[in-house]
């Protein structure tokens, strides 16, 4: 069965910018809907239920058709989530070092400009979802050396594990990361957010 794990940090500590009380509501009430969700989903699924998520995920051609909506959902849900968590820090104000940031400017022009796009995207996504920085998993053909990041958008609990993409960072940008501080301001929202990022993790995960 899978469970919901502990957040690497106290409820506070991104605050100011994601307060204790989204954070308590996100982690132990959403967070955790999906986890119980998914275990419901997958029970008698015992081949399933003994992978990593992030395995389901990437296999969803796998998972019977009678419950692949469900999984895609929850299973999303609580991928993206434990995801999400870790690429956050009570360190603030981080800033991407190596390779990581050598990369970035490499194929947006620098951090400013990645951050521009990332956040534009984040802000124009219709509706619930996410957005990502990826990594392919491999260069593209005939192109020795050099890493393909990209950024995307994902909506509801997708997730770029399904088209076998390697997720470094994300946003979160249902309402329920934001609303009880920001309301309706997801602008401010994810510019507060650039903040918390936890560049450390985001790079171990480039790496």
């Amino acid at each position: 069965m899978f469970s919901l794990p502990p957040l690497p940090y106290a409820y506070n500590a991104l605050e100011p910018y994601i307060d204790e009380v989204t954070m308590k509501f996100h982690h132990d009430k959403h967070h955790a809907t999906y986890v119980e969700k998914l275990n419901s989903t997958l029970i008698g699924q015992d081949e399933l239920l003994n992978k990593p998520i992030e395995k389901i995920l990437g296999n969803l051609h796998k998972v019977p058709e009678n419950i692949l909506q469900a999984v895609k959902n929850f299973g999303g849900g609580h991928a993206n989530h434990a995801f999400f968590w870790k690429i956050m820090s009570g360190q603030h104000n981080q800033e991407p070092q190596g390779q990581l940031i050598s990369a970035i400017n490499q194929t947006f022009g620098s951090l400013i400009k990645f951050q521009e796009i990332f956040s534009q995207k984040a802000t124009t996504l219709f509706g619930s979802g996410w957005v990502w920085l990826v990594k392919s998993p491999s260069p593209p053909t005939g192109v020795e050396g050099q890493v393909k990041l990209d950024i995307v958008g994902t909506v509801n609990q997708d997730t770029p594990l399904s088209d076998g993409k390697i997720p470094l960072l994300a946003i979160d940008v249902w309402e329920h990361a934001y609303y009880l501080k920001y309301q309706n301001r997801r602008v401010e929202y994810i510019k507060a957010w650039w903040n918390v990022v936890n560049w450390k993790e985001v790079e171990a995960r480039f790496m």
